[in-house]
């Protein structure tokens, strides 16, 4: 596939084609490092839910709220 069939998917087939590429990846045993502010973000974070300021949000409402905000 190159970039010109990449222009011709839909906003939907390109979300499904990424999320298919994403759960291949996962399945590797290969260990991604992850860059240094990862853990400084992770931090922030941990420390908002601590506090009770981070607002939290079901992963399966915050897919359809994506596809519904990109369709």
């Amino acid at each position: 596939m190159n970039a010109t069939d990449i222009s011709q998917m839909t906003r939907d087939q390109k979300l499904r084609a990424m999320e298919a590429l994403w759960a291949d990846l996962s399945k590797e045993q290969t260990e991604v490092e992850s860059p240094g502010w990862h853990a400084e973000a992770l931090k922030e974070t941990e420390s908002r839910l601590a506090e009770g300021t981070e607002k939290t949000l079901d992963w399966a409402d915050a897919k359809r709220g994506l596809r519904k905000r990109f369709e």
